[in-house]
């Protein structure tokens, strides 16, 4: 690279949780840069996920960090030239790429859901996935499979 890497700029905390992990998440949701219309949908799917949620012992936010934690994948596959023939080589993913793929794929399947709302789409896979359940819990299982099917090829790692 030429220039140095860009600077993390930091995030202000939503005003609703004070959590800056809130906050990525609604910027990641956010469509056309309405951000307002966009925290509006998370704290109304966080609303409903807060009556539908079965267990009392935690609150509606948790919950929804504990689906991250289910949807987060350790390992992905990278293509890898090798001498003509690309390899699909299994790599450990940073922290933060964790974090970005799994609010990305809750997101992505929250909007393929056929229920009313967004905030109703998003509760229900925050649930889902709170359980280890749903589409974006599946993606993760089908990219580790992928990473375990291709663990041949991992000593072309880069």
């Amino acid at each position: 690279m030429r220039k140095r890497a860009a600077k993390k700029r930091p995030l202000l905390p939503d005003p609703r949780f004070n959590d800056q992990l809130v906050t990525r998440f609604v910027n990641n949701m956010m469509w056309d840069g309405k951000k307002s219309v966009a925290f509006k949908v998370f704290y109304d799917a966080i609303d409903i996920v807060e009556e539908k949620k079965q267990n009392d012992e935690k609150t509606s936010l948790e919950l929804w960090k504990d689906a991250l934690s289910n949807i987060m994948p350790h390992v992905e596959v990278r293509s890898r030239r090798v001498g003509g023939a690309t390899f699909q080589i299994p790599m450990q993913i940073r922290p933060d790429r964790k974090i970005a793929t799994a609010m990305k794929w809750l997101i992505t399947y929250s909007r393929k859901r056929n229920e009313k709302s967004m905030a109703a789409k998003l509760a229900g896979e925050i649930l889902a996935a709170a359980k280890e359940e749903g589409a974006a819990v599946k993606k993760r299982m089908d990219t580790h499979k992928m990473a375990e099917a291709n663990k041949a090829f991992s000593h072309f790692r880069f």
